[in-house]
């Protein structure tokens, strides 16, 4: 269904600094770029959040009718730290403190960040390529760049030109900063290393002897910088200009910017119409810090094993409470804001889940049509998730009102309203009702247990007693209590 043909989306821009309406290079088809994780520790809070502000955007263009190729890179060459010129590989300090190999942190920690994305109920990206696995691609492309008079090799390394580059183009397009004034403020460092210019970065690092992850390449062995594998990945996937690219707000710059650097050197071509960036979170009004005990991981959220917070709270409430703050907005956790978006996402599903009471009529008190407007009307303005919540508590009032007064809607504005907020609570927001997971939990429950006492009833008819007894004693220490009667065996949890 081309739903974009009724809609008008407009998206804030980075790089304009202003909401712009969306319109697509290829009608009906949009690729969508976003920076994935350096997998190196267990994804953090705000690392989820920036993904999960994507997981909407890419399930609303869906939506909407648009065929989406959604990228998201891993990265798996870990870069070095200070934007990728010094310091440690953190991918390689990781594998020094738990004594394995670097590619064993990488598979530890890749499986982890699938894990807290699925668990979210986020949807995988189309392609999600690794840096390890591009480095043909990204040796390729700092050729094609020194090529086109934009980088220089010393000792081994390869340098982007900042200052030849920004003689026909525009280096702090992205982040609004003035190459002069970044120069001035760094000029006495740059007898400090084997840059022209403190504000040249790092296409390719020779690798140091102690440094295990390299690769051959013309000018050494070693390693490609922090930059290079999401324009290589983007552009072999998406082409050398494609719609939308988004990441961290952190990321604007140096990361972004280089990005728009690199593409323009090598192909002359902005590689990209609209850039999207996700805000921060805080915790209890703080940034997060590791240093400071100010942090959590999204699986001590869910199993309540912390000292932030006093109870645990399920994936989907998590999710709930980002979408109620607009994806370029700082969202502060605290106990008491979660707790209160835990009830009124109660209150929501409740209210769902009581459609089916609802009488029908010849006629309607509301504007159901109306009102399915306004919910995209929100997601129109930038994919306003905040906006559109409210719209749903307005239908949940109204469903509640018309239970309480026993009044009457029409048949077909009932499964309009139906429809619709099953669209936007399951479909683009990806909400999951805990209620009936739990239902469905419970009947697999039951399934297994019977199953269970089949095979006991055949042990004991095989007077193959230590098998049934073993079934039941086991059964009683995971707190299920079996029963035999005359009609049978049944179970209760202790």
């Amino acid at each position: 269904m081309k739903r974009y043909e009724e809609q008008e989306l407009t998206i804030y821009n980075s790089i304009s600094k202003q909401k712009e309406k969306f319109t697509p290079i290829n009608e009906g088809a949009i690729g969508m770029y976003v920076c994935g994780p350096t997998v190196y520790s267990n994804v953090h809070l705000g690392n989820c959040r920036t993904f999960l502000s994507f997981d909407l955007v890419f399930r609303y263009l869906k939506h909407l009718g648009y065929k989406v190729r959604y990228v998201r890179n891993i990265t798996d060459a870990g870069h070095l730290e200070n934007d990728g010129e010094s310091g440690d590989d953190p991918i390689l300090k990781k594998a020094r403190i738990e004594q394995i190999e670097p590619m064993e942190v990488v598979q530890k920690y890749t499986v982890d960040f699938h894990t807290i994305m699925e668990t979210f109920n986020a949807h995988p990206p189309s392609i999600e390529p690794t840096a390890t696995g591009h480095i043909i691609e990204q040796i390729q492309i700092v050729e094609n760049i020194i090529e086109q008079g934009y980088a220089y090799e010393k000792n081994g390394s390869v340098y982007f030109d900042v200052m030849k580059y920004n003689e026909n183009h525009n280096y702090g397009i992205l982040s609004g900063r003035n190459l002069e004034d970044m120069i001035a403020n760094t000029r006495e460092l740059a007898a400090q290393s084997d840059k022209k210019n403190p504000q040249d970065f790092a296409l390719w690092k020779k690798a140091e002897p102690q440094h295990i992850m390299r690769w051959p390449s013309p000018w050494s062995d070693g390693f490609p910088g922090w930059h290079l594998e999401c324009t290589v990945m983007s552009t072999k996937y998406l082409g050398n200009q494609f719609d939308l690219h988004g990441g961290g707000m952190d990321l604007k710059f140096p990361h972004h910017e280089c990005e728009i650097a690199q593409a323009e050197a090598s192909n002359g071509q902005n590689p990209v119409n609209y850039w999207m960036h996700a805000n921060m979170l805080t915790l209890n009004g703080k940034k997060m810090s590791k240093s400071t005990g100010n942090f959590i991981l999204p699986r001590d959220m869910f199993t309540g094993d912390n000292d932030i917070f006093n109870k645990p709270f399920t994936p989907t409430v998590v999710k709930f409470f980002m979408y109620q703050a607009q994806y370029r907005s700082i969202l502060d956790f605290s106990k008491e804001a979660l707790e209160a978006s835990e009830k009124g996402f109660n209150r929501l599903m409740d209210a769902y889940r009581a459609i089916g009471g609802v009488k029908t009529s010849e006629s309607s008190s509301i504007d159901v049509t109306r009102w399915r407007q306004s919910c995209y009307d929100a997601m129109n303005d930038d994919f306003n998730s905040p906006i559109l919540i409210a719209q749903l508590f307005e239908a949940a009032k109204f469903i509640n009102a018309l239970l309480d007064n026993n009044e009457t809607i029409t048949e077909k504005d009932l499964q309009l309203l139906q429809n619709t907020m099953q669209d936007f609570i399951f479909d683009v927001l990806g909400l999951v009702d805990v209620a009936e997971s739990n239902a469905q939990d419970g009947n697999k429950l039951n399934e297994a247990i019977q199953l269970l006492i089949e095979l006991r009833n055949q042990a004991r008819a095989n007077k193959d007693f230590a098998t049934s007894d073993r079934i039941r004693d086991d059964l009683q220490k995971a707190g299920i209590q079996l029963k035999d009667g005359k009609e049978g065996t049944t179970f209760s949890l202790n």
